[in-house]
């Protein structure tokens, strides 16, 4: 997830406020206001007395120049690097980007962030903004923190849906209310995720749920940010949580709980471009899978020759993170 950092110097009380109420990262201060800037509030504070020292954890470095882009690829490993573009090109950034990790690249509001955080599809790593207005702040943390990186969803087609016995389903209870449309990627296999639908609709039986995914069982993967899974059974409070739209946009949620219980449960098989996919669900008809064009399709209603979204992966899956290995699983 990009980071946003943004500049208090000189201290304004009122910036630093608006930075806390945004979700930035941390605050960059003049010596002597890490305090009063931690007395706001939990947060990160950049400063000769802070918790990331300029100089030492951080490294603030001018590009002015090519040789200035060359000296910044190699120099200062292993720190934070903040790129101050002294002429403002894409070319440098995009230079840098494709070679080193840690890179910060200071902005003066939310289009310009926009930009640096989307470079070569990677982006660097968080952003430094530049901003006396306090409403700035809170465009450019919700441009950066507000969405993640898009997903490509694919049309399953249902091939069998088969009843089990009882197994332990997790409900992953995020802290944002979700929409029609919205949900987690959950499957049996990291090749192959279904878009599980929230419970952000009313129904007869029980009141909508919409911060909740009743996601799969124990065993099953789940998508979080950064392009990694993890098994449902290790999620916990506190967590990133990946939300996915019927559209492939995603945004970063964090999770309140997982809720661990004994429930029946059901098989769904499909097949999309050629593969097969499977998830295990609960049985239950609040259960919902998502259609092609957004709409929320229950379990238990659902049938051979339903479509269903997905998204495809190839290779397998080392603590979480992708790679490309032969891999068979059944």
């Amino acid at each position: 997830m990009k980071k946003v950092w943004v500049r208090v110097d000189p201290w304004r009380k009122d910036l630093v406020t608006a930075a806390l109420e945004a979700g930035a990262d941390a605050v960059i201060l003049p010596e002597g206001h890490s305090d009063q800037a931690k007395a706001l509030g939990r947060i990160t504070t950049v400063a000769p007395d802070g918790d990331l020292r300029p100089g030492h954890d951080v490294v603030f470095f001018p590009i002015a120049s090519k040789d200035d882009e060359v000296r910044a690829a190699t120099e200062h490993p292993g720190k934070t690097l903040v790129l101050q573009m002294r002429d403002w090109t894409i070319i440098p950034l995009e230079n840098l980007v494709a070679q080193r990790s840690g890179l910060f690249a200071e902005v003066a509001g939310a289009e310009d962030a926009r930009t640096v955080t989307q470079i070569l599809e990677k982006g660097v790593d968080g952003i430094v903004l530049v901003t006396d207005d306090p409403a700035e702040i809170k465009r450019t943390c919700e441009l950066v923190k507000g969405h993640g990186e898009p997903i490509a969803l694919a049309t399953a087609k249902v091939t069998a849906v088969v009843p089990l016995g009882m197994g332990d389903r997790v409900c992953i209870d995020t802290c944002t209310s979700m929409v029609p449309g919205q949900g987690a990627l959950v499957g049996n296999s990291s090749g192959g995720l279904f878009l599980v639908h929230a419970e952000s609709l009313e129904n007869p039986y029980v009141a909508a749920r919409p911060f909740r995914v009743n996601a799969g069982p124990v065993h099953a993967y789940t998508r979080v940010p950064g392009g990694r899974t993890k098994y449902l059974s290790e999620m916990a409070g506190g967590d990133e949580v990946l939300i996915v739209r019927h559209d492939g946009a995603t945004e970063v949620a964090y999770l309140g709980r997982s809720k661990v219980e004994r429930r029946p449960m059901l098989r769904v098989e499909a097949e999309a471009e050629g593969q097969k996919v499977s998830l295990v669900l609960q049985n239950a008809e609040t259960i919902r899978l998502t259609r092609p064009g957004g709409e929320a399709v229950s379990v238990a209603v659902l049938k051979p020759g339903d479509e269903v979204l997905v998204h495809l992966t190839t290779g397998g899956r080392h603590f979480g993170m992708a790679v490309q290995e032969t891999l068979t699983e059944k």
